[in-house]
């Protein structure tokens, strides 16, 4: 999803709409022999002005890169990723693509990822998805069984992708109507509740759904958060926690995220990144359980497709304070 500034959306607009590669220039596979591409991973640091910086408070850096391809075109607008315990990486993009990798460490610090595979994510049909209208993928999640959900912005809905393969099928969504743009942006697992739930979270509206395969969406708890910030993505915690990746744009001050951590007695956690932090369009975020206690934080940024902008993957070491 591009984030766009309350003031002068038109102008932005139109620009987006210029500057917007068209769907014919995009390969309907990657230009590599099969599915798998090399991935140039380019290490960046937390603070360009302040090399020495290694920590947001209590959120300290473990590593961050620059991510590309000469392989294939399609290795942008990356939307949202899981990471499991051993480091395995799946992501989709706004294209309708699956990306699966390895992700690389040195001494236990964020260095690469290898292995990478991108294929298309099929539609009900067995077929890729044809068109940005039904492609445009924004959220991820993974249920323990396996099966792969992802929520669409354009065409909102949620797809259940079966961890056998085969083609997906519809299961519940909100029943509501979004702004364009302003969708179906972050979605999770929410396994307290059951192995078939999942929450579900509207960018513009910072409303939350509670969902299980087999039951209709039911409306959850609004995010707080500003005027000009949009929920971009989320994740359950143990213990009735929450995760929320809210962010803002506008021409003067670029892209700010805030991410907060919230339990039963309010907020547990916060993090503010904005200029010169490294930042940029981040849509993406994922917790893993560290083997002493903690998370492992991952953030995934989507360029757009632009020159502009990076695929950025940053990952920071937290653990609550009680």
């Amino acid at each position: 999803m591009t984030p766009l500034p309350r003031l002068g959306a038109l102008i932005v607009l139109a620009g987006l709409a210029a500057c917007a590669p068209a769907p014919s220039a995009l390969p309907a596979a990657p230009v590599a022999a099969g599915s798998s591409i090399a991935v140039q991973a380019v290490s960046v640091p937390l603070n360009p002005e302040a090399p020495g910086q290694t920590a947001i408070g209590a959120f300290v850096y473990a590593g961050g890169l620059q991510l590309s391809s000469t392989e294939s075109s399609r290795f942008h607008g990356l939307s949202d990723l899981v990471v499991d315990a051993e480091g395995r990486l799946t992501a989709i993009s706004d294209e309708g693509d699956l990306i699966e990798g390895q992700l690389l460490f040195e001494d236990d610090r964020l260095a690469g990822v290898a292995d990478v595979t991108l294929r298309p994510l099929s539609g009900l049909d067995g077929q890729p998805l044809p068109n940005k209208e039904l492609s445009d993928a924004e959220g991820l999640a993974i249920l323990a069984s396996g099966d792969m959900l992802v929520s669409f912005e354009r065409q909102a809905r949620v797809w259940l992708y079966p961890a056998d393969g085969g083609p997906p099928r519809a299961v519940p969504s909100p029943e509501a109507e979004f702004p364009l743009n302003g969708g179906l942006e972050a979605l999770a697992p929410d396994p307290e509740r059951g192995p078939d739930a999942y929450v579900v979270g509207g960018e513009a509206s910072g409303e939350t759904w509670s969902c299980r395969i087999a039951t209709a969406c039911v409306p959850g708890p609004r995010v707080a958060k500003g005027a000009d910030f949009g929920l971009v993505a989320m994740r359950r915690l143990p213990g009735d926690q929450s995760a929320y990746l809210l962010r803002a744009w506008d021409p003067l001050r670029g892209n700010r995220i805030v991410l907060t951590i919230t339990g039963a007695n309010g907020e547990v956690g916060r993090m503010e990144m904005a200029r010169p932090l490294t930042v940029d369009n981040f849509e993406g975020v994922d917790f893993v359980p560290r083997p002493g206690g903690g998370y492992r934080i991952y953030l995934l940024a989507d360029d757009n497709f632009s020159a502009s902008q990076r695929t950025l993957l940053l990952a920071f070491d937290w653990r609550p304070a009680n």
